[in-house]
């Protein structure tokens, strides 16, 4: 069975909660590579929202409440793999592949 809000199909968990509960989670979470600045005017932004939550549905201020106090994932590199070191270096701790001169 499909779960179906508002007449859309959610695809993602985020997308659920923002269609049932009117919800921006990245309002209330941030992401993990926002600046100082930008931070602050989301915060500002979500404590206003949150007010109006809690005057017109508790239920859910409290969980945007919580959603403020969590962190934000990291993003992952682009392929998904650490990035590779250039130089190698051999057991000695010179670089490995260079010659030495006689």
């Amino acid at each position: 069975m499909k779960t179906i809000v508002a007449g859309r199909e959610p695809v993602t968990p985020a997308e659920f909660i923002e269609l049932a509960l009117g919800i921006d989670l990245e309002l209330f979470t941030g992401t993990a590579t926002e600046s100082l600045m930008d931070r602050a005017a989301r915060l500002d932004v979500a404590h206003e929202v949150l007010a109006e939550f809690r005057e017109s549905d508790p239920e859910t201020a409290t969980y945007a409440e919580s959603l403020l106090r969590t962190l934000p994932l990291k993003q992952p590199h682009p392929s998904g793999r650490r990035p590779r070191r250039t130089a190698r270096r051999s057991l000695n701790g010179r670089a490995a592949g260079t010659a030495v001169a006689a």
